[in-house]
């Protein structure tokens, strides 16, 4: 299965509650934490919502 590699780039404080539970979804917790995930429609969709505060990669 693909995986995308995702890393926060932004901070979570300031935003709104959804966002920051988010950021723990995915596994990120500070600025520059980094995890790699498998490439599901879950995955994408927090992604998504949480795009302007992350960088992804896609891994093959």
């Amino acid at each position: 299965m693909p995986k995308v590699r995702v890393t926060q780039i932004a901070s979570a404080l300031g935003r709104k509650p959804g966002q920051k539970e988010t950021l723990v979804g995915l596994g990120l917790k500070k600025i520059r934490a980094t995890r790699t995930l498998e490439d599901t429609p879950s995955a994408r969709g927090m992604i998504r919502k949480v795009a302007h505060l992350i960088k992804v990669e896609e891994l093959s």
